[in-house]
Parts: C-alpha cells; sequence; structure tokens
C-alpha cells in the first residue's frame, strides 16, 4: 500500500487520498482505516524513506575506499529511492518543528561524515561544509527525480550526472601556480 502512494505522489505530489487510494489499490476507506489523514500518510511515507536511504547508506559501504568511489556507491545505491525523496524534500512539515524524525539526522550524519573524511583526506575541497555538501546532494538527488519523472532526463544518465555535478564542485583541485 505504502509503495503504490509513494509511487503515485512522487509522481503526483497533489494527488487527493482518493487517488493515492485507486493507485495502492485499495478503497478510500481502507486508505482512511490505516492512514488518518494526508499527514498520517506522509509521515509513513518518511519512515519508509528514512529506511531506504539507511539501507542505501549500508549497501554503499561509505567508509570503504576513497571518499568519491563512495559518493558513487551512494548515489547508485540511493537511485531506486530518488523519487520518494524528491517528494519528501518538498514536504515541509517533516523538517520543522520539534516533531522531526531523528532518522534524517542519522542519515545526515552518516552522508556529513563521507564528505568529512573525504575532506580530511585531500579529497574533497574545505571551504564548503560537510553539512553543504550533504543538503547539495540531496538537492542533485531531488532535482534528478524530477527530471526523470518529467521525462527531461533518461533514467540511465541519473548517477552520472549527479555524481559528476557534485564531485565536479566537491573535488579539492590542485593550487594553480603563478601566472605564466
Amino acid at each position: 500500500m505504502l509503495r503504490g502512494a509513494a509511487a503515485l505522489l512522487t509522481r503526483k505530489s497533489t494527488a487527493t487520498m482518493d487517488e493515492v487510494a485507486k493507485a495502492a489499490g485499495i478503497s478510500r476507506a481502507t486508505l482512511h482505516r490505516h492512514f488518518a489523514g494526508r499527514d498520517a500518510l506522509v509521515r509513513a511515507l518518511e519512515s519508509l524513506g528514512i529506511e531506504e536511504c539507511e539501507t542505501a547508506l549500508d549497501a554503499a559501504r561509505l567508509d570503504e575506499g576513497p571518499a568519491p568511489d563512495a559518493v558513487r556507491r551512494l548515489v547508485r545505491e540511493i537511485e531506486p529511492a530518488a523519487g520518494l525523496l524528491a517528494f519528501l524534500y518538498t514536504e515541509n512539515q517533516l523538517f520543522e518543528g520539534e516533531e522531526q524524525n531523528p532518522g534524517w539526522t542519522r542519515i545526515d550524519e552518516r552522508i556529513a561524515a563521507l564528505f568529512r573524511r573525504g575532506q580530511l583526506d585531500g579529497e574533497f575541497r574545505i571551504d564548503l561544509t560537510p553539512a553543504w555538501l550533504t543538503e547539495a546532494l540531496f538537492g542533485l538527488l531531488a532535482s534528478g527525480a524530477w527530471m526523470v519523472q518529467c521525462g527531461r532526463g533518461a533514467p540511465k544518465d541519473f548517477p552520472h550526472m549527479i555524481v559528476e555535478l557534485l564531485l565536479g564542485g566537491a573535488l579539492r583541485q590542485p593550487p594553480s601556480g603563478p601566472p605564466a
């Protein structure tokens, strides 16, 4: 049921509960028995999104090898959840107030640790904070998912485009010598 709701809402974030029920293959009454309203449904989707992110983080083996390679693995692993993350990224209710799910903090900390490791190893620029790089990654994942969903980007290009744009700005460049 949640995956059906997620599939619709990632394509049409303004879908009504009736549309969500239809997409999930259930009646509106059944949907309301499980979720009191849209807020409760969004919270359940948030839990699913966090679970999928944590699974992707584990599969990406963020502590292994060079940090840029770990970023590449992470983008590949998280790609199946990118549409759901794009939807959740726009749901302000999830990120405001004291009710923020601690799962987002765990995810942010793990990704920021990857960028921090890359900075300490001299692979990533030190003038960009790990928190900024983490948010930039989320933004690129959401934008890439929307492009693919709208047909303006090819699904096969998703990992390459995200990684190249992020790392193109994040990688530390060797110092340039004096002008010739």
